[in-house]
């Protein structure tokens, strides 16, 4: 889902005085209003945030420190654990 970036039309709460963004899905249509204050509101075009290469891929070390358990299928219906807790195969025979 984007985060969207609106700024306030006019003199704004704390809220939209700056900038302040909001998490939307594309088929939403944009806010016209604060939803703190309810002044008007316009959605502002801005850069995009593009991760490239293989930086933004999550590490085996970080599935394991956040509580996240990993699989690789090594074969059909079996998986092999990568990282984190939780049982080192899982078939489904």
């Amino acid at each position: 889902m984007p985060i969207y970036e609106y700024r306030s039309l006019s003199d704004g709460c704390e809220h939209c005085r700056d900038r302040f963004e909001r998490w939307q899905k594309m088929n939403e249509a944009p806010l016209t209003q604060c939803p703190e204050c309810g002044r008007p509101c316009e959605r502002v075009v801005s850069a995009p945030s593009i991760a490239s290469g293989s930086g933004h891929v999550l590490k085996d070390k970080h599935f394991s420190e956040r509580g996240f358990t990993q699989y690789r299928k090594v074969d059909k219906g079996k998986y092999e654990k990568t990282a984190g807790p939780g049982p080192d195969k899982i078939s489904s025979d």
